[in-house]
């Protein structure tokens, strides 16, 4: 399955990117894209799955969590995740009331257009995580490989100009030049507006945390519940350096 090859592979650099959506996930793939000597097909946005499997020369691939676990040892791998709360809202005010017509993805799992948060979360509740829409996958299921994190540098969205530093510095030191900003693409605002109107109740709390439970716990162990949903400014952080860290199955997987 296609949407299961979340990992792009920058072939010449020995360079992993796991792709989470919503989480400047289209402002680093245009960084990645400028790494590649041969200029690609320009017909096909850098956005698109078809672009890093079809249109690179072969400069690129797309591969599952488990190829790119195969690799990891001779790969540098990384990511960026965003405070999971935030995220599942920014896909549903997206992709379910801001434009006319859910992804087909979403269609299938019953989500359709305007239908309120609370019988939006209901589906999800339902869901088997194998049939979600990848915007609305937990980000823990994306970078795993069984119960293994994939990434060796996992930063947070919420600190990207600090961890976005970092990671150009351990790059460079691989050979490895990325543009000192990320370009401004796909951006929609995030840590600003607070989060309560969505999550008003402890049922809606705890249905959330039925799917999502893990990457809190992974991802953001050092800060509350009520921070999250708060969507306040964070405590600084260094990027996570997951060795081996063993993640368990939500209850609806």
């Amino acid at each position: 399955m296609s949407g299961s090859r979340h990992f792009i592979h920058i072939k010449e650099h020995d360079l992993l990117y796991g792709r989470v959506p919503k989480v400047a996930n289209s402002s680093i793939k245009a960084v990645l894209c400028r790494l590649l000597k041969q200029k690609p097909i320009k017909s096909i946005k850098t956005t698109s799955d078809r672009f890093w499997r079809d249109c690179t020369y072969d400069q690129t691939e797309l591969l599952t969590p488990n190829q790119a676990r195969k690799l990891r040892s001779s790969h540098f791998s990384f990511s960026f995740v965003r405070n999971p709360f935030d995220r599942l809202v920014a896909a549903y005010n997206n992709k379910v009331i801001e434009i006319d017509e859910p992804p087909l993805p979403m269609r299938r799992m019953g989500i359709s257009h305007n239908i309120s948060f609370e019988d939006f979360l209901g589906i999800l509740t339902e869901t088997p995580i194998d049939n979600y829409d990848v915007h609305l996958m937990p980000q823990h299921h994306i970078l795993r490989s069984g119960e293994r994190l994939v990434p060796k540098f996992i930063g947070r969205m919420e600190q990207m100009n600090d961890h976005w530093t970092i990671l150009r510095k351990r790059l460079l030191k691989r050979g490895i030049r990325l543009a000192k900003a990320l370009p401004e693409k796909n951006v929609r605002r995030s840590g600003d507006r607070h989060l309560d109107p969505y999550f008003n109740s402890s049922r809606l709390i705890d249905k959330f945390l039925e799917i999502y439970g893990q990457d809190v716990d992974l991802f953001y162990s050092d800060v509350s519940i009520e921070t999250l949903i708060a969507n306040t400014s964070l405590p600084p952080i260094r990027p996570l350096k997951p060795k081996e860290a063993r993640t368990k199955e939500p209850l609806n997987s």
